[in-house]
C-alpha cells in the first residue's frame, strides 16, 4: 500500500533578492543555431520576464549569413512560445529585442574579430563588460578563443590603482572534450589563453532548482546529514530516464553515444553534490573544492560494472517507435549506445562501501531525472510476528519532470493489529511556491553575468570525470557487440543483472 501524504505550508521569511548583473554586452557565436533557439534566447527572454537583466545590456547574435537585425529577432520571436511553452509577454520580450543586433562573419577569419571589437567599443553604457557563449561545434571552441585573444577582446585590464577596468568571460557548451585525453588537450589549450575564472563550461542540469537545493536540504537540515553516510545509507540510484530518442540528432549521437553525452557531465555532476562534504562557505571556490573532492575519490569504472544498449522497436507512451539504426543519419550496423548504466563507488571515509549506481538512456517508458536514497532498513525483530522483512526506506530527490523531494516509510495500518504500510510524504515546487518561466538555463547564464562559478565545472573536475570512464571507453571500442533493448521498456536486462549479483533492484521506471 502506498499512499502520498502532502506537506504543508509553514511561514517564510521574504525570498532574497539576487545580486544585481552588472551591466553587459553578450556575444552569442552560433546565433542562428538550434541551441539558440531551444535555450539561450527564451532562457534571455525569462530573465527580461523578470527583470533579472541587467539595466544596460546588448545582445550580439554572430553567424555566417546575411540575414539582418530584424529578420534574425523575428525568427527568435517565431519560435520563441514554442519553446517557453505558453504565450509571450510582448513587453518582456521587446524588451530584449530593442537590445538584439545581428553582426555575421566568419569565424576564422581575424578581421572579423577586430570589427567585433569595434561594436564593443562603441557601447559605453556595458562598460566593457563581456560573455562571448561559444554556442558552437567543439571544434571551434579553441579557434574563437584563439581569435578572441589575438584580437585583445579577452584582456582585462588593470586602471592605475590596480582595479580590474571590466571583464570578459567565456561560456562553453558540452561536451568538454570526447574523453581523457582530449579533455586534458582542450583545458590545456583554453587556459593559456584566458584564466580559470574567465571560463563557465555550462551545463543546464545544474540551473534546475532541485538540483541546487540539494545542499540546502542536506546542510540545512539537522534531520538528514547525520543519516548522509555509510553507516545509514545502503545505496545511491541516479536515474536521467528520456521518452524521446536520438530524433534529428543523429549525426552527432554516432559520434558521442549515451556515455558521453551524459556520463561525465550531467550525472557524474549530480553524484558529487549528492555526496560532497559541507563547504566551509556557500560560495564558488569552497562548494568547487568540496565537489572536486569527491570526483577524485572515485576509482576509475571496470568494465565489468557498467552496461549499454542500443534502442530497438517499441512502444512509447502509446506510439510506434523505431530502432536506433533507422534513425535519420545513424548507421545500419552502428555500434553506439543509447543506455548506460554503472556502479561506482567513492573511496572515502564517508561513503567507503556504499554503491552509487547511474542510468541513463532514451526511448525509456517515462521521462524521469531523480537521485533515489535507499537507506537502510530498520532491524525487523520487534516486528517478527507482523512482517517477513522490513522495507527500507527512499528519499527520492527529484529534478525532472515535476521537481520536488519524498519520503516512503513505514505506519502501522489503522486497525487493531500490528500492520505495517508504506507512505510517501511529498513536497512538489509547484505547491509551494508560484510557478516561474524556467527551463534550466536562467539562472547559469545570471551567474555568468555576476561571476558566480558554483554551478559549473572547473577544468581539472573535467579530467576527473572523464578519467573515471575511460576505462569502460577504451574496453566499449574494442567491442562492437551493443545490446539492444525495447523502445517504451526500462533498457537492457543487462542492467538489472549489475544490481542483482549484489541482490538489489533498479527502481521500476514505468509509464
Amino acid at each position: 500500500m502506498d499512499r502520498t501524504c502532502r506537506a504543508r505550508m509553514v511561514a517564510a521569511p521574504p525570498r532574497r533578492a539576487p545580486r544585481p548583473a552588472d551591466p553587459c554586452a553578450l556575444v552569442l557565436f552560433g546565433a542562428t543555431g538550434d541551441l539558440t533557439h531551444r535555450l539561450v534566447i527564451p532562457a534571455l527572454y525569462n530573465l527580461s520576464r523578470t527583470n533579472a537583466l541587467p539595466e544596460s545590456f546588448a545582445l550580439i547574435g554572430v553567424a555566417r549569413g546575411r540575414t539582418t537585425t530584424q529578420a534574425w529577432r523575428d525568427d527568435l520571436r517565431g519560435s520563441l512560445e514554442k519553446y517557453i511553452g505558453g504565450a509571450i509577454d510582448e513587453t518582456a520580450w521587446r524588451r530584449l529585442a530593442d537590445r538584439m543586433r545581428f553582426f555575421p562573419g566568419d569565424l576564422s577569419d581575424p578581421g572579423f574579430y577586430e570589427a567585433l571589437r569595434g561594436q564593443l567599443d562603441a557601447m559605453p553604457e556595458t562598460r566593457g563588460n563581456a560573455i562571448f557563449y561559444l554556442a558552437v561545434a567543439a571544434q571551434l571552441f579553441c579557434t574563437v578563443t584563439q581569435n578572441l585573444s589575438a584580437a585583445h577582446l579577452l584582456d582585462q585590464p588593470l586602471d592605475e590603482e590596480g582595479v580590474q577596468k571590466h571583464w570578459r568571460r567565456i561560456v562553453i557548451e558540452k561536451p568538454f572534450g570526447h574523453d581523457l585525453a582530449s579533455a586534458r588537450d582542450l583545458n590545456a589549450r583554453l587556459q593559456k589563453i584566458v584564466s580559470e575564472d574567465q571560463i563557465f563550461r555550462i551545463d543546464h542540469f545544474l540551473g534546475k532548482d532541485t538540483v541546487r537545493s540539494i545542499m540546502a536540504f542536506r546542510f540545512g537540515n539537522g534531520l538528514f546529514e547525520p543519516i548522509w553516510n555509510r553507516d545509514r545509507i545502503d545505496h545511491v540510484q541516479i536515474t536521467a530516464a528520456e521518452t524521446v530518442g536520438v530524433e534529428t540528432r543523429g549525426k552527432f549521437y554516432e559520434q558521442t553515444g549515451a556515455l558521453r553525452d551524459m556520463l561525465p557531465n550531467h550525472l557524474l555532476t549530480l553524484m558529487s553534490m549528492v555526496a560532497m562534504e559541507a563547504p566551509v562557505r556557500f560560495d564558488a571556490p569552497n562548494i568547487l573544492a568540496k565537489k572536486a573532492e569527491v570526483l577524485a575519490a572515485i576509482p576509475e569504472v571496470a568494465p565489468d560494472c557498467a552496461v549499454r544498449g542500443q534502442y530497438g522497436p517499441g512502444e512509447v507512451l502509446g506510439r510506434a517507435k523505431q530502432r536506433y539504426r533507422d534513425e535519420p543519419n545513424v548507421a545500419q550496423d552502428s555500434g553506439v549506445e543509447t543506455y548506460v548504466a554503472m556502479r561506482l563507488e567513492i573511496d572515502n571515509w564517508r561513503w567507503a562501501g556504499v554503491p552509487f549506481y547511474l542510468r541513463t538512456g532514451k526511448h525509456l517508458a517515462k521521462r524521469l531525472t531523480e537521485i533515489a536514497i535507499r537507506f537502510k532498513p530498520a532491524p525487523s525483530t520487534p516486528f517478527r510476528d507482523c512482517v517477513d522483512e522490513m522495507r527500507p526506506n527512499w528519499l527520492h530527490l527529484r529534478i525532472a519532470p515535476d521537481e520536488g523531494i519524498s519520503l516512503r516509510f513505514e505506519i502501522k495500518r489503522p486497525g487493531p493489529a500490528m500492520d505495517l504500510a508504506s507512505v510517501r510524504m511529498e513536497f512538489r515546487y509547484d505547491d509551494w511556491f508560484p510557478k516561474e518561466p524556467n527551463i534550466g538555463y536562467e539562472t547559469l547564464i545570471h551567474d555568468v553575468m555576476t561571476g558566480d562559478q558554483t554551478l559549473f565545472m572547473r577544468g581539472d573536475m573535467v579530467e576527473q570525470t572523464w578519467r573515471i570512464v575511460q576505462p569502460v571507453l577504451d574496453a566499449w571500442a574494442e567491442d562492437a557487440d551493443v545490446p539492444a533493448y525495447a523502445s517504451g521498456g526500462a533498457g537492457p536486462e543487462q542492467a538489472d543483472a549489475l544490481l542483482a549479483r549484489e541482490g538489489r533492484r533498479w527502481l521500476p521506471i514505468e509509464a
